[in-house]
């Protein structure tokens, strides 16, 4: 998977203060275009029917069945004495319509940043992605695949919330012996409720090229004024811990995430899997992630999922990935976030298969 498709530019910024720094000095700046189009066959042995509560068998094209379909434009400019100037613009699209997907209705729903960034590290305002969430994509070993991997944890948990983050300021610090941090805060507030939808997340990793520890947490508030198709503000507070370890082309990744969402359910995400680029040209990968309802263990799942991709070029891939997923209880997670987003109870296979191309 593209590291654009979540991480924004790498590194962070100083903040206002850092233009003042810029003086007159002035450099070239340039303008990128960037995207990706991905689509598959999608196949479940169940699969829950939202308006008939019935389930059944599907076979069917869906978006996204990879990675997310997405294009952006982002910009770099040197203003003088080491600060560069940085913004963002990102939209989701669907592949099989043209609609807007993974974009929460909004046509750069995605990212929508400017930043400033120097020695110091960078600033950015805006639509951004949350610590948390980048942190759970340094973990997952499938990276974060649209289908069988720790994103549907997420998303069944949680919606979208820390993945689209509106009104938010977050700055991350320079790698300093292969120490990282980050923090975001998203202000959030409506008339009279100040505290409305306010999001809060942090992030520390050390990295040394093959051993990376990393932890994150996020606290959200409900409400806010942020009116978007897939709620980005459930009210929930999350804790993540993990690791990975990278020897010659393996590299082998676990973690512990704890999704506490206000006056539901306390769910805890034990996950692990490897990655092995088999050839230069072809990778796979697997994982496994067990869920468990703290309030009522009889919720439980099992998910695991494994794929396999050959690189047909530097920008175009052919996939497939098989994965099964067991629920107990009231668990309800599924195999894929286009299409197969709520399992049911008892287990669940399914399969896909795809392009993806990156520019």
């Amino acid at each position: 998977m593209n590291q654009e498709r979540w991480i924004a530019t790498n590194g962070l910024g100083v903040g206002v203060l850092a233009l003042a720094m810029a003086g007159a000095a002035h450099a070239q700046s340039s303008v990128t275009l960037y995207g990706a189009v991905d689509t598959g066959l999608l196949f479940t042995n169940k699969s829950l029917n939202a308006s008939t509560g019935r389930n059944g068998t599907e076979f069917s094209l869906v978006d996204s069945a990879d990675s997310v379909s997405m294009f952006g434009l982002s910009g770099e400019e040197d203003v003088g004495n080491g600060v560069k100037a940085k913004f963002k613009l990102e939209s989701g699209f669907s592949m099989t319509n043209g609609a807007f997907n993974d974009s929460n209705g909004n046509f750069f729903g995605r990212q929508a940043w400017i930043g400033l960034s120097n020695g110091l590290g960078e600033f950015k305002t805006g639509l951004q992605f949350s610590p948390f969430l980048l942190s759970l994509y340094e973990l997952d070993a499938r990276g974060l695949s649209q289908f069988g991997s720790s994103i549907v944890n997420y998303v069944d948990n949680v919606l979208a919330t820390g993945i689209f983050n509106a009104n938010a300021v977050s700055y991350s610090s320079p790698v300093f012996a292969g120490l990282q941090g980050s923090v975001m805060f998203a202000f959030g507030g409506e008339a009279g409720n100040f505290s409305a939808g306010r999001q809060y997340s942090a992030s520390l990793k050390y990295d040394n090229g093959s051993v990376m520890v990393s932890s994150s947490l996020y606290n959200g508030n409900a409400g806010g004024t942020a009116q978007t198709p897939v709620p980005t503000t459930e009210p929930f507070l999350g804790r993540m811990l993990g690791g990975a370890y990278k020897f010659g082309k393996v590299t082998v990744k676990a973690s512990f995430a704890s999704y506490k969402v206000a006056g539901s359910f306390n769910n805890n995400v034990y996950g692990g899997g490897v990655d092995y680029l088999v050839l230069p040209d072809l990778d796979v990968n697997g994982g496994v992630w067990v869920t468990s309802d703290r309030n009522q263990t009889k919720n439980h799942s099992l998910m695991g999922a494994t794929g396999a991709r050959y690189f047909l070029s530097k920008r175009t891939t052919v996939y497939g990935q098989v994965g099964v997923v067991n629920n107990h209880g009231a668990m309800n997670t599924g195999l894929s976030i286009d299409g197969a987003l709520n399992g049911v109870t008892g287990t669940t296979v399914g399969a896909n298969v795809g392009i993806n191309h990156h520019f």
